[in-house]
């Protein structure tokens, strides 16, 4: 399992958060996803889910992963 901490530009509300975790723990491998404005942390499987993967889901999400 691995953890890593993404921060996230463009959140601003409480829909954001909802967004932004909802995208990241619809993922395969996403064991938990903690998230607040500008910012989420994630335990996942490298085997299940790439880092990019996660990037991805954000950016589907509407939000920019730095």
């Amino acid at each position: 399992m691995e953890h890593v901490a993404l921060h996230i530009a463009g959140m601003s509300c409480d829909h954001c958060v909802r967004a932004v975790r909802q995208a990241l723990l619809a993922l395969p491998g996403v064991q938990a996803a903690a998230v607040s404005i500008g910012e989420a942390t994630v335990d996942y499987d490298p085997a299940r889910v790439s880092l990019d993967e996660l990037k991805a889901a954000v950016r589907d999400a509407g939000y920019d992963p730095a």
